[in-house]
């Protein structure tokens, strides 16, 4: 990894904030404090986390809350924008580290986010009796877990006191390998949802961009999903604004998507009254402005169906609006379910999106009918965070 980094900066990150892991601890807990750790993978688990985290300073005020990330995607970004009490990255799991990072932490609970078990740091929580649990876990057949040469990865999962998971099929697979102590408790990341549809998302640039036109967002492209969008911007010929948000804002891909594109355009960098104005394109090439502008879009479009993975599409459902993606979308669950509801329209090449942005547009009613679906899915999932609460309350 040291080798690596001194040409990939995402990698210098990974290696260079582990080395100020411990000196942030050092620093920030006292011996006296009452702790509580969350760990999160990257930032999506952060997401789907944070309404936990939030409850957690209401309900245990006196209590340092200690957040880590393993991913630079995540402790990068919310190092100095999240409620938690101290951030740092999380310590390879190694038994020495695991051993001195708790000692450092001493947390009364250790809170795993979906998918994170790691063997050193869940046996050195065991030894000194502290309680884990795993959040919004979701589990499959082929989860090593299950198999029947996993026996030896399956002694991580008896170090939690208990697992919290998303659906009926995760319980049925712990149940078939020993384990009852599972909560159904569904998937926080629909209490995080629904606080960002009730939050203030006025952005001004997209009331006067917006106007009286149809707003489309594409979020969390990639150059594949690109691809099969770029050929209906330029083709376009109605009454429609755009707003593309790439995942990779670097300036070199910004370069080539503007260039791509021969519709007025604008960066939102770049965007004055005028230009504003005068675009039918804005491409935001700055990071945590998309949940927002998702409250303005008519439709939806939600990037990574097409390249390396679905991006989170619970964020334009949320606001009640139909959300087009690519073709791959297998493993997340959400997708999966709004697919069959037909509230999320799955397309496979550029032919179909302009079929179904089509549709979209012309049918007001058939527009408004898909959306809704979508409403009605994630108020019907919100209350996960209540679970876990009520747990840890009890466990204190």
């Amino acid at each position: 990894m040291k080798l690596i980094a001194s040409f990939k900066p995402k990698i210098k990150l990974f290696v260079q904030g582990r080395q100020r892991t411990y000196e942030i601890l050092e620093n920030h807990i006292d011996k006296d404090n009452k702790t509580i750790w969350m760990h999160a993978a990257s930032l999506g688990e952060y997401e789907q986390g944070l309404p936990l985290l939030e409850e957690l300073k209401k309900n245990f005020p006196t209590h340092k809350i200690v957040l880590s990330f393993f991913s630079p995607s995540g402790y990068e970004i919310k190092k100095d924008k999240t409620p938690a009490d101290v951030v740092v990255y999380l310590p390879m799991d190694t038994a020495k580290n695991a051993k001195k990072f708790i000692s450092l932490v001493k947390p009364e609970l250790a809170i795993f986010i979906k998918y994170e078990i790691w063997p050193n740091y869940l046996k050195q929580l065991e030894h000194q009796k502290i309680n884990a649990i795993l959040v919004s876990a979701i589990f499959s057949d082929r989860q090593i877990y299950f198999k029947s040469y996993g026996f030896f990865v399956r002694k991580a999962l008896k170090k939690f006191q208990h697992f919290f998971v998303q659906d009926d099929h995760s319980i049925k697979l712990l149940e078939s390998i020993g384990f009852n102590n599972v909560t159904l408790s569904g998937d926080t990341r629909f209490d995080r949802v629904s606080h960002i549809a009730e939050n203030e998302n006025q952005l001004d640039f997209m009331i006067e961009f917006k106007g009286q036109s149809t707003c489309v967002v594409a979020g969390s492209t990639w150059p594949e999903d690109e691809q099969v969008l770029i050929n209906y911007f330029n083709n376009y010929t109605e009454n429609i604004k755009f707003v593309i948000a790439p995942h990779n804002i670097k300036p070199n891909q910004i370069r080539k998507l503007k260039e791509s594109i021969t519709k007025n355009i604008v960066l939102y960098s770049e965007m004055d009254a005028t230009s504003l104005k005068e675009a039918q394109i804005i491409i935001i090439d700055i990071i945590g402005l998309l949940t927002k502008i998702y409250s303005y879009a008519d439709i939806a479009y939600v990037g990574g169906g097409f390249a390396t993975g679905l991006h989170n599409t619970l964020e334009p459902a949320v606001f009640g609006i139909p959300v087009i993606i690519g073709p791959n979308f297998n493993g997340f669950k959400e997708a999966e379910d709004l697919v069959k509801l037909q509230g999320v329209i799955s397309i496979a090449n550029k032919i179909e999106f302009r079929e179904q942005i089509t549709k979209l547009i012309d049918d007001t009613a058939y527009c408004q009918k898909t959306g809704q679906i979508n409403t009605s899915y994630i108020k019907n999932k919100i209350g996960a965070t209540k679970h876990v609460i009520n747990y840890i309350t009890q466990l204190f």
